[in-house]
C-alpha cells in the first residue's frame, strides 16, 4: 500500500494515529484537512510529508483557481504546518512554482514528486543494506528509532527499508525498535510494519538503547533524518542524540538513511534548525512539560549518511 496518493480529486493516505489497531485510510478533499492530518501526525515521516506538501498545492490550485491571495495564503499555511522538517515547504514550493501552468500541471509535478521518493527508497535499501554489511559483515542486529518505513515514505521506506533489504536477502540477524516517546512511533509503526514484514524484532523503551549497545545486544544503529545539514548535523525524532552517544561509546556505526531531498545545504548546521514543540498534553495531563519532537545529533557522532544517490562517510571527513 502507498502510505500517501492522488485518488480521483483528492488525497488519500493511511491515517497513522490509528495504527496499530485499526487499518484506515482516509480521503482529504481540502487543504484545511490535509493541514489537520499534517499536525495531528496522520501523515508523518519527511519524505511523506514532501508528498503531501506538493499534494496540498494541488488541492489548493483546483480550490481557489480563480483566487490568487486565497492561493497564495494556501500554499504558506501548507509549508508552514510543521517547522521541522524540510521535505514539506520543499515539496510544497516545488508543485507551487507550477501554478502559473495551472492545476493540471500543478498536480503532474506532484506526482513527480510521489514517484521520485518511491524510486529514492527503493535505491536507499540497495545502497544502505550493502553499507551496513559492509561496516557490520553478515547477519547484522540493528537497532532503529521512531518509524522510517513505508509509512514515513510512500513504499519502501528510509532505515527501515534497509532493514527489509537485509530481511529479503536472508542477512538480518534481528532488530531492536526503540519505543518512541512520547507517541510512540516505533511500538506503533515500526513494528506493525516489521511484523507485517516477518521480521524478528523486539521492542525497547528509548532509554534502554544505549544499555543494549554497550551489552552487546547491537551491531549498528541505523534511522532516518528529518532534515541533513550541510555540516552534516541531522535533525531526528528526540532521542536520536541519545543512541548516537550510545553508539559512539559502544563504538559501533550510526548510519542515517535519508533521500537527497532531506539535504538542506541552505542550513549551514543544527544550531539554525526550529526545532519543533509539541506541547505538553501529549506527554502529562496533570503538570507543565518539555516536549521537543526533534534533537539535533552532531555530525561528528555519525558514521555514514545514505542517500538514494550516495553513501557520505562523515568519518571520513565527507560532507553533504
Amino acid at each position: 500500500m502507498r502510505t500517501i496518493d492522488w485518488v480521483d480529486g483528492a488525497v488519500e493516505i493511511i491515517d497513522q494515529t490509528v495504527l496499530p489497531g485499526e487499518l484506515r485510510v482516509l480521503r482529504l478533499h481540502t487543504v484545511g484537512e490535509l493541514i489537520a492530518a499534517i499536525q495531528s501526525l496522520a501523515v508523518r515521516g519527511a519524505p511523506a510529508l514532501g508528498v503531501a506538501g506538493a499534494f496540498g498545492v494541488a488541492l489548493a490550485a483546483r480550490v481557489h483557481a480563480d483566487d490568487p491571495g486565497a492561493l497564495d495564503n494556501a500554499v504558506r499555511r501548507i509549508e508552514t504546518a510543521r517547522p521541522t522538517a524540510v521535505n514539506l515547504a520543499r515539496g510544497a514550493q516545488r508543485a507551487a512554482a507550477l501554478l502559473p501552468l495551472g492545476p493540471d500541471a500543478v498536480l503532474a509535478e506532484a506526482c513527480a514528486i510521489r514517484d521520485e521518493e518511491i524510486a529514492a527508497s527503493e535505491s536507499m535499501a540497495s545502497r544502505g543494506a550493502d553499507l551496513v554489511v559492509e561496516l557490520c559483515g553478515d547477519r547484522p542486529r540493528l537497532l532503529t528509532h521512531c518509524n522510517t518505513g513505508g509509512l514515513c515514505t510512500v513504499t519502501v521506506g528510509t532505515a527501515l527499508g534497509v532493514v527489509g533489504e537485509l530481511h529479503r536477502r536472508g542477512g538480518l540477524a534481528g532488530v531492536i525498535a526503540s519505543e518512541t516517546r512520547p507517541l510512540l512511533q516505533g511500538a506503533r509503526l515500526t513494528s506493525w510494519e516489521l511484523s507485517r514484514w516477518g521480521v524478528e524484532h523486539r521492542v525497547a523503551v528509548d532509554s534502554a538503547g544505549p544499555f543494549l549497545m554497550a551489552r552487546g545486544e547491537v551491531d549498528a544503529v541505523i534511522l532516518g533524518a528529518d532534515r541533513i545539514c550541510a555540516d552534516g548535523d541531522v535533525i531526528n525524532k528526540i532521542g536520536t542524540y541519545s543512541h548516537a552517544l550510545g553508539a559512539r561509546r559502544a563504538g559501533i556505526p550510526f548510519i542515517v538513511v535519508a533521500p537527497e531531498s532531506t539535504v538542506d545545504l541552505a542550513t549551514p548546521t543544527g544550531a539554525h534548525v526550529e526545532i519543533e514543540d509539541r506541547g505538553a498534553a501529549e506527554v502529562t495531563a496533570w503538570s507543565d512539560a518539555v516536549n521537543p519532537a526533534f534533537d539535533v545529533t552532531p555530525h561528528d557522532l555519525v558514521t555514514a549518511i545514505v542517500t538514494d544517490r550516495r553513501v557520505i562517510r562523515i568519518d571520513r571527513g565527507e560532507r553533504p
